[in-house]
């Protein structure tokens, strides 16, 4: 067990598989330095029951360090030691800059929303479609959005090249084909998308790996959770499609979908007060689609309302499209624009980051490394979430 101080962050080294574990993780409990990355890690029971099994030196050399600040997991198949070091000591707490891919009705709202919201996190954001038409279009509308006498309190939109995609912090891929009309007869629309928007997202993320990006490479087309595998997979082949962890790492994907579920858990939560726990104890987990966990409470878990809410959540993009509207509003702001800004700011948000090879949603924040929430969760409530985890496996 090798650690080292850097700066006011305690490293501790692994080795592990690339392809099931993380490059840097935020390490909150002793447990996660005895076994490999797994779904138990969102469980403080199985945690504690792993931490029994430690040695005492161990377990108490991992609490001293996390009773002192921040302590990091450091993966040595994707880094050298040295390079996790020289990584972590040259973070940067500057605003940052964000380039969006494509500016349909999706795009263009997420850029809307970030422009107006995020001032406090973005320097520029940076835009490109197929169509250079909808790059000048939003181009001029947005920067000619201001406040008057104070014109540059709000992110500069600029055009890019698809050369210049990855000249940024975090790159946000909004493309997306083959999305069903409004009035078809389609379950699960998200799912019609996948093998359209895998090819896209493959390709850029192909890109990514011959730019040797850094930032985050957030995935808000769907269905968010299978694309984030599929863009981490693409950057990490070599021409022989050989898996070489020469690409994004792990926690550099992040998926941008969960955020509008519990959105709309509570928006039903505000309506019967069945649900009313749900608004100050509830949780979301798993992906944005059909396999959804909505609990109403982690303290006081009821298994039926639990399930009836998450069908309620589930079904919200039916019911607007018999409305005769596309369901992208709510996503664009909930999911995409202010999950992103969470992120950029540090703060907990949901969000689909990888576990053992799957990229599941729930809560977490994104400081020096990616931490995901660890609660006590009840059978019942992580044996959904088991299931939710192991359709997102096969999928993928």
């Amino acid at each position: 067990m090798e650690s080292v101080q850097c700066g006011s962050h305690t490293i501790f080294f692994v080795n592990r598989d690339p392809q099931h574990n993380k490059g840097l993780t935020a390490l909150t409990h002793p447990a996660m330095l005895a076994e490999n990355e797994c779904l138990g890690w969102l469980d403080t029971n199985h945690l504690e029951t792993v931490a029994k099994q430690m040695q005492n030196k161990t377990y108490d050399t991992i609490q001293s360090a996390l009773q002192k600040g921040s302590v990091l997991l450091a993966n040595t198949a994707w880094r050298t030691k040295e390079d996790w070091c020289h990584m972590i000591q040259k973070q940067s707490t500057t605003k940052k800059r964000v380039h969006i891919l494509a500016l349909g009705d999706v795009g263009s709202t997420v850029l809307t929303a970030l422009q107006l919201m995020g001032s406090d996190c973005i320097h520029t954001l940076g835009i490109y479609d197929v169509n250079p038409a909808v790059c000048a279009r939003w181009e001029t509308e947005l920067n000619q959005a201001a406040f008057p006498w104070e014109y540059d309190i709000l992110p500069k939109i600029e055009i890019l090249t698809e050369e210049t995609l990855f000249d940024c912090d975090m790159f946000v891929f909004c493309a997306s084909k083959g999305i069903p009309p409004v009035g078809s007869e389609v379950q699960d629309v998200r799912m019609v998308q996948y093998e359209a928007n895998k090819g896209i997202i493959s390709s850029f993320a192909k890109k990514a790996r011959e730019k040797q990006f850094q930032g985050i490479f957030a995935v808000v087309s769907d269905p968010v959770d299978p694309l984030c595998y599929a863009a981490f997979l693409a950057s990490n082949q070599n021409e022989s499609v050989v898996f070489d962890a020469k690409g994004l790492r792990p926690e550099q994907v992040q998926g941008y979908g969960l955020g509008v579920m519990n959105a709309r858990a509570a928006y039903y939560a505000k309506k019967d007060a069945r649900f009313a726990d749900f608004l100050t104890e509830g949780r979301a987990f798993g992906p944005h689609g059909q396999d959804l966990v909505i609990a109403n409470s982690i303290a006081n878990y009821d298994d039926v309302r639990a399930r009836e809410l998450t069908k309620l959540a589930i079904e919200a993009n039916l019911r607007m499209r018999e409305l005769g509207f596309k369901p992208y509003v709510a996503p664009a702001i909930s999911s995409a624009a202010i999950s992103i800004l969470l992120t950029l700011r540090g703060a907990w948000h949901y969000s689909s980051n990888f576990i053992n090879g799957v990229y599941m949603g729930s809560k977490s924040r994104t400081q020096m490394a990616v931490e995901i929430e660890q609660l006590p969760l009840p059978a019942a409530l992580f044996a959904r979430i088991q299931n939710a985890f192991d359709g997102l496996e096969a999928l993928q």
